[in-house]
């Protein structure tokens, strides 16, 4: 432990300050404090480090919370209370609480050192595995035969703000724009695009109908570089032979089409031996599922005796209800919630992603036609149920259901339907009705908690009628650019094309 440090030719020297604490037991001293303060894996930890973890100057929670290495004082990085600790005792290294990283108020910098950073990626592991996240956040660590092809291979490709790499159109072959949109959706997911790229899948069927294979066939084809129109004869066949219903030359339906897909592409990818314990409602942990599927709870509660029996089912999509429909539409007044839901504003009159939402998961009663036997009454009694969000998925995909079928009609609701980019899912989960219930709910306040928010990266529209029409899709290729892919065309698009559209 007290070797001296090896330095390399050619390359600066690391921070020489971190001798002064790699004394006797160093090292269980910085996993403990990886374990208490940093990664805290069990719910106990993370309840100490909330207790424990404030400011000894002025006792404030948040301000970048940096700990001492050398002895346990907890000081404000942004109100520089930590700098002044050390400078007074002279403890020269600290650790920032929320990502890790070890900061020298002598170098003024945070420093990298090998066996501290190997310490911290172990325990942060370990935190991980108690937390019941596994390897979903683990960075990439190249292989040894990665590292050599990585240096046979010097060329890099450069990706920048105007980059279109990544963006290719799709020949239409025959009425098949319906799933040329869902192609364009799915290929701009951020994190399926990840796993095939590092080419994670790992086939194990036999013959090469393998739909998942045909999608890592499709993202080396976008990510080529390449600019003509791609086209998609062999997934076209392939989603034919695995989803009959989708077969032949008619106008098919793109929402059918992605529940198909997905369905199709999770038999083919099935998880490793441990999807049993998958951290997802479908306990499975294949790509698919990892990244697509929630939870959705349903509670039932007996008018009599108020017992609530509660089931949570597996989820991919969210189908939600618009007025004009023949289902009865919740009427929302605008000012009923607030004015301003998820930087929404109601246009009088207008209906949003919000209100529908708000219309999925309201308390519904089930009528005397609709009995369901209580286990608490042990008979037949009317009800109420109530749709929440248990587990949210990593990636939402809401469906507006625009396509009427009853006895009576068959006919496309175009209703206008309005959007955010950013979406926050807060008010529809599980957990905010149960603090509402206790009567602790408060709209969160608290725009550093980004756990429930999404952010739009794709839409698509349908423009015609029932009987004919054509899909197409809004697809986001960076922050802020957005592009319209119609088949074999792409054009660029601007915000306000994307949130006009009829989704």
């Amino acid at each position: 432990d007290t070797a001296r440090p090896q330095t390399i030719p050619g390359l600066p020297a690391g921070c020489s300050h971190v001798n002064s604490f790699k004394v006797e037991n160093w090292r269980q001293n910085l996993k403990v404090i990886y374990q208490c303060f940093v990664w805290s894996g069990t719910a106990e930890t993370r309840k100490r480090k909330a207790k424990s973890c404030i400011c000894h100057m002025c006792g404030a929670h948040l301000n970048r919370l940096h700990s001492c290495l050398y002895c346990v004082f907890f000081g404000c990085f942004t109100k520089k209370h930590i700098h002044e600790h050390a400078k007074n005792k002279r403890h020269n290294l600290a650790i920032d609480l929320l990502y890790g990283g070890i900061y020298c108020f002598v170098c003024q910098d945070y420093i990298y050192d090998k066996d501290m950073e190997q310490i911290a990626k172990e325990e942060q592991r370990k935190a991980w595995k108690l937390q019941g996240v596994g390897e979903k956040y683990s960075t990439w660590e190249p292989t040894k035969r990665e590292l050599e092809l990585l240096r046979h291979n010097p060329k890099r490709r450069k990706i920048t703000t105007n980059c279109t790499i990544g963006l290719r159109g799709l020949i239409n072959l025959g009425n098949t724009c319906f799933m040329n949109c869902i192609v364009q959706a799915l290929t701009h997911t951020p994190l399926l695009r990840d796993f095939f790229l590092s080419d994670r899948h790992k086939c194990e069927m036999q013959s090469n109908s393998c739909l998942v294979c045909e999608m890592s066939q499709l993202f080396q084809e976008f990510y080529s570089g390449h600019r003509s129109p791609h086209i998609p004869f062999r997934l076209l066949h392939l989603v034919w032979t695995h989803a009959r219903h989708l077969a032949g030359y008619e106008q098919q339906d793109a929402h059918e089409f992605l529940i198909a897909a997905l369905d199709v592409l999770h038999r083919h990818c099935k998880g490793d031996d441990n999807g049993k314990k998958a951290n997802n409602p479908n306990h499975c942990n294949c790509i698919i599922d990892q990244i697509f599927t929630g939870g959705l709870q349903s509670d039932v509660t007996c008018q009599v005796c108020h017992g609530v029996s509660t089931t949570i089912d597996p989820f991919w999509d969210i189908s939600l209800d618009l007025p004009g429909s023949s289902t009865p539409f919740w009427p929302l007044s605008p000012g009923s919630e607030g004015g301003v839901v998820n930087g929404e504003s109601h246009v009088s009159g207008t209906t949003t992603l919000t209100d529908c939402l708000r219309r999925f998961t309201r308390p519904e009663h089930l009528g005397s036609s609709a009995k369901i036997k209580c286990s608490g009454c042990h008979s037949y009694q009317e009800s109420t149920k109530q749709l929440t969000m248990k587990k949210l998925p990593i990636v939402a995909c809401f469906h507006l259901k625009r396509f009427e079928h009853s006895a009576k009609l068959r006919r496309k609701i175009t209703t206008y339907v309005s959007f955010p980019l950013e979406l926050d899912m807060t008010p529809f989960m599980a957990s905010s009705k149960e603090s509402r219930m206790n009567g602790q709910y408060q709209q969160p306040v608290d725009t550093l908690n980004n756990d429930n928010k999404y952010s739009l990266f794709a839409v698509v529209n349908h423009q015609g009628t029932l009987e004919s029409g054509h899909y197409t899709s809004f697809i986001r290729q960076h922050k802020d650019q957005w592009f319209k892919c119609d088949d074999a065309i792409i054009t660029k698009a601007s915000i306000k094309d994307v949130l006009d559209s009829e989704g």
